[in-house]
């Protein structure tokens, strides 16, 4: 029987379902849709189920249908296999017994299984969608791909859907991309570039599917529909800290393949929390259906996090999964991996909405139960004296409760004491009964609770969604990019860093608990577990050291505690100088190294004296102040943005006059000196913080001049370097070594050499200049972390 008689029996048959989305205006025809990977669980479990409501949703709109299952195996042996899937999808529970036959029935006439290997299957299968579009004459409206693949395949399947099967006539096409969206941020640009030269972005929709989950999904017109209620309270004058927990009690077994590559952070955390928390904090676009302005909004939000680093992060590992890896990647027994099952991350919007709120992002396997939420704890300002159980005095909470867990349904909760939210849409329903259960400290009776009518699948959603050419519930290559940008450097740091071994289920305990104290996140219980089989030089084995280096004095530790150890010190000298004399004068170099002392000064030391503080440059690139390549640009971006220091104590480098960089008759470097002899007493700083560069160069001092006599008795000059761009600003010896304290900061394996080197020589400034430190009345202190000291 023809296609589209067949088609039209069956709409004759079967009444409209009450309550359906609209879906947007497109043109009608033929549409073919292709799960490549179509025998694979993923397809199994939830695509054909969802194809299978798109189409039962559609069969009265005026469109047409082929299915293909498309896989690497041959048709007769997969073809059984696929269709068994398609036998066991079910219909909605409105539909009659009789009326779900002939739906299934007419699926799987629809359907049908096509081995897609290479270049060659990809053209026969647009040669056989034509010819039925010509036999049936037929429009095409459009072809949907859902790659239910590994990753490593996108590049190649999308190029052959490119050169071999795109629709003509004006169709569309979509290719759907299931995560992992690469690995870390190089990986995912890799990716992107590739995808990019064969298909358009809005070609792309990236799923994640937990934007298809309804409560999800209703986050933002939540938002939006309670505007009156939340526009005075959704700020940091009152929410106390936003909660997104992911918690699951599974193991990885028959997924470590990909899971020992992946861990908790890419495989929850960099995805899905991520995407709920830029819903819940984004600014509301004034058109919440655009995908354009849903995607600005979130852009914004990652431009105004602050960097996670190891302070951040606590992980751990549930204990059995170092025994599954070998099993399954047949490592030997002794094999240690460090890739983390559990992850609790403190997150902060620098933005004054939000700033000091903090965001905390937990998941984790093998935990004491599986549920989803998203919880926005508010600030309680009553204080009840005698009646400690009143409503008023209990906690102030709006939940997003993603499903299972002792409420077991999906549901948007209001505490009684914030206000009465307005019905969602008449697909949402109050609910008034409830029983007798709790819900993150409060009686589930002491909420507004709000619940879908028809509880749907996420993936069903999606999929219906992206019939309709809808993007907003997926990822967009900007956004995609910037969540790899926030992830990647925790990922990093946390790369060599042993995770907590937790036992797993409720004999977790309290192992898990975590502590939030100022921008950084601890585990509450700390407990050490040695496992003395682990081999190697842990980091917590060495603490920090005191020596001499080149007879001055020398500070060793590992990277974190030494940058730790260097912020209290020069704070201890700014309140020294500021208890003696009012003011303390800093002088700080540029370069990579001290960023991580910025970010431990911005995050953690917010009693350090900085309206007493004046901030001076050691040296300065000749380019203009706001390029990336310039030392105050980034001194700027890490630390003096983050901080309360007046304007007028901030003294950057004039190297641009007149529109012109460090031209000598425009005076820059004399005009700096006059600053500093005038507002320096004694023109000696009380603090210089320096680098080291692999030749030995120190501020903007480079080997091969007579560094010594060329500058005489200037305080600031300019210089040569032999690396682009070529002129500097740079404080002379004259300069450093009149202050105080000259601190050196030495970081990484690849300064070793250096530092070996240095030990041996005598002083040569024009050949080390590094050597040429020697502060007349102050004191020279070198802090070198171990991979630098050691090797």
């Amino acid at each position: 029987m023809p296609v589209t008689v067949m088609l039209l029996l069956v709409t004759l048959c079967v009444q409209g379902r009450n309550g359906d989305a609209k879906e947007e205006a497109q043109r009608p025809g033929h549409v073919s849709v292709v799960v490549v990977g179509g025998t694979g669980d993923l397809a199994k479990k939830y695509l054909w189920q969802g194809f299978f409501e798109l189409y039962a949703k559609q069969v009265r709109s005026g469109n047409t249908f082929s299915f293909y299952g498309g896989g690497l195996a041959p048709s007769d042996k997969a073809a059984p296999v696929l269709f068994e899937t398609l036998k066991a999808v079910s219909c909605f529970k409105h539909v009659s017994p009789e009326q779900c036959a002939l739906f299934k029935e007419q699926f799987l006439r629809l359907s049908q299984y096509r081995q897609l290997k290479t270049r060659k299957d990809y053209q026969d299968l647009a040669k056989h969608i034509e010819q039925e579009l010509r036999q049936e004459e037929m429009t095409e409206a459009g072809r949907l791909f859902y790659l239910s693949v590994p990753a490593f395949a996108y590049a190649d399947i999308s190029g052959k859907i490119n050169s071999s099967c795109r629709p003509n006539g004006g169709a569309w096409l979509r290719v759907v991309l299931e995560k992992p969206f690469g690995h870390d941020l190089r990986s995912a640009q890799e990716l992107a570039s590739q995808l990019r030269s064969s298909l358009r972005d809005d070609e792309m929709y990236r799923i994640d599917h937990y934007l298809g989950k309804q409560v999800v999904a209703k986050i933002l017109p939540f938002r939006a529909k309670n505007k009156k209620f939340l526009d005075s309270m959704w700020n940091k004058h009152h929410i106390e800290r936003v909660e997104i927990v992911l918690k699951e009690t599974l193991d990885v077994k028959g997924r470590i393949q990909y899971y020992d590559q992946y861990g908790v952070i890419r495989d929850m955390l960099q995805n899905h929390i991520t995407e709920i928390m830029t819903l819940l904090t984004m600014r509301l676009p004034v058109n919440l259906s655009s995908s354009e302005q849903v995607m600005q909004s979130k852009l914004q939000i990652f431009r105004s996090l602050l960097p996670l680093g190891k302070t951040q992060a606590v992980v751990g590992q549930y204990q059995a999964y170092r025994a599954e890896v070998p099993q399954e990647l047949n490592h030997t027994d002794d094999h240690v991996t460090l890739t983390p099952t559990f992850a609790a991350v403190l997150a902060h919007i620098d933005d004054a909405q939000y700033e000091g709120v903090p965001l905390l992002l937990i998941s984790g396997k093998m935990l004491d139960e599986r549920v989803g939420y998203a919880r926005v704890l508010f600030k309680n300002d009553v204080f009840c004296l005698q009646n400690h159980g009143s409503v008023h005095c209990k906690p102030k909470q709006i939940v997003f409760h993603f499903g299972h867990g002792s409420l077991k349904y999906p549901a948007i909760l209001v505490s009684k004491n914030l206000f009465k939210p307005a019905l969602m849409d008449s697909e949402w329903k109050e609910v008034t009964e409830h029983s007798d259960l709790s819900l993150l400290g409060l009686p589930i009776s002491e909420y507004y609770v709000q619940t879908p009518v028809e509880h749907r699948e996420a993936y069903s959603e999606l999929i219906s969604q992206i019939f309709a050419g809808r993007k907003n519930s997926f990822v967009s290559t900007e956004n995609l990019l910037a969540s790899w940008g926030l992830w990647t450097p925790l990922l990093d740091s946390l790369a060599e860093s042993y995770p907590r071994i937790y036992p797993g289920g409720a004999e977790n305990g309290d192992l898990l608990d975590v502590r939030v104290k100022g921008k950084e996140i601890g585990f509450h219980n700390e407990v050490v577990i040695i496992n003395n089989d682990i081999g190697g030089t842990s980091p917590n084995g060495f603490q920090v050291m005191h020596g001499k280096f080149r007879s001055d004095e020398m500070v060793s530790a590992w990277a974190e505690e030494l940058v730790e150890r260097l912020a209290l010190d020069l704070q201890e000298a700014a309140e020294a100088a500021v208890q003696k004399g009012g003011v303390f004068h800093v002088a700080l170099s540029g370069g990579s190294t001290p960023l991580a002392l910025f970010h431990r000064l911005a995050q953690h030391h917010f009693s350090f004296p900085w309206r007493s503080t004046h901030v001076w440059m050691v040296d300065e690139r000749c380019v203009p102040l706001t390029e990336v390549e310039s030392n105050f640009r980034h001194l700027h971006d890490h630390l003096l943005y983050h901080v309360k220091i007046p304007y007028h104590n901030i003294h950057p480098m004039p190297v641009q006059i007149n529109h012109r960089l460090c031209v000598d008759e425009d005076g820059g470097a004399p005009r700096y000196e006059k600053e500093i002899r005038t507002l320096v007493n004694g023109s000696s700083f009380h603090f210089v913080l320096l680098g080291v560069g692999h030749d030995s160069h120190v501020a903007s001092l480079f080997p091969g001049s007579s560094l010594s006599g060329e500058h005489g008795e200037s305080l600031v000059a300019i210089t040569e370097s032999p690396f682009k761009p070529h002129q500097r600003m740079s404080l002379t010896f004259k300069a450093i070594n009149q202050a105080q304290v000259v601190a050196v900061l030495v970081m990484g394996k690849g300064k070793h050499d250096m530092i070996t080197q240095m030990s041996r020589v005598k002083s040569n400034p024009d050949k080390w200049p590094v050597t040429g430190l020697r502060p007349a009345d102050g004191r020279l202190i070198w802090y070198m972390d171990y991979d630098a000291l050691l090797g």
